[in-house]
C-alpha cells in the first residue's frame, strides 16, 4: 500500500489545473513524450513539471529504475563543439521548464563523462530556479589534457528536481556553541 504524501497548497492548486495569473509567451515546440514509469517507481510520489522541448531529442529520462537524475542531451543543430583542455562552453539543450514553487532543478555532471573524457559541469550543481523560463544550458568544462568533442544528441549532464526551503534571516549577536566550533577545511583530520 502506497504511503500518503502531504502536498503543499501550491502543489494541490497546480494539480487541480490552476494556472498562474500571468503567462510568459514561449516559442511553439513539439509536445513532450514520456516513457511509462516502471513498476518499481509506482510507490514513488510523482511531481508534474511542464516541459517545452524545441530539440529533436527525447525528453530527459531516467536511465535506471530508481535513478535520481535524468540524462539531458546536447542540442547542437549547427555543428559539434570541441573543447580543448581547460576550455569551457555553454551547451544548449532546447529545453525549457516550469517548475512548481518550492522546487529547483539541479544540473549535475554525468559520472561516466567525467571519468572517461574529463568533462564536467563547471558550476556544479547548476540551479534552475522555479521562475526561470529560458533555455536550459549546461556549462561544460574539459579538465583533461586532450580535446573532447560534444555532438548533437550526446548525453551531457543529469537533471535532478529537488525541493528546497525558503529562509528568512534572523539577526543575531552570537551563535550557539558546538564541539566543532569554527573548525573549517581539514579541521576533522585525515583518513
Amino acid at each position: 500500500m502506497a504511503a500518503k504524501v502531504a502536498l503543499s497548497p501550491f502543489v494541490q492548486w497546480a494539480a487541480s489545473g490552476g494556472r498562474p495569473a500571468f503567462v510568459v509567451p514561449l516559442p511553439a515546440c513539439k509536445p513532450a513524450t514520456f516513457a511509462p514509469a516502471s513498476s518499481l517507481r509506482q510507490n514513488v510520489p510523482l511531481l508534474s513539471v511542464r516541459l517545452l522541448n524545441a530539440s529533436p531529442h527525447p525528453t530527459p529520462a531516467y536511465q535506471t529504475t530508481l535513478a535520481a537524475g535524468m540524462d539531458v542531451r546536447a542540442w547542437l543543430p549547427d555543428s559539434p563543439v570541441t573543447l580543448g583542455p581547460l576550455q569551457r562552453e555553454l551547451i544548449g539543450t532546447g529545453l525549457r521548464v516550469e517548475l512548481p514553487a518550492g522546487y529547483e532543478m539541479q544540473v549535475r555532471p554525468r559520472s561516466g563523462l567525467a571519468y572517461k573524457q574529463g568533462l564536467t559541469v563547471l558550476n556544479s550543481p547548476g540551479t534552475i530556479d522555479a521562475d526561470y523560463r529560458g533555455e536550459i544550458k549546461v556549462l561544460l568544462v574539459n579538465l583533461s589534457n586532450e580535446a573532447a568533442t560534444i555532438h548533437d544528441g550526446d548525453r551531457i549532464a543529469q537533471l535532478v528536481v529537488a525541493r528546497h526551503e525558503t529562509v528568512t534571516w534572523e539577526a543575531a549577536t552570537e551563535l550557539s556553541a558546538t564541539v566543532r566550533g569554527e573548525g573549517g577545511y581539514g579541521s576533522t583530520g585525515r583518513g
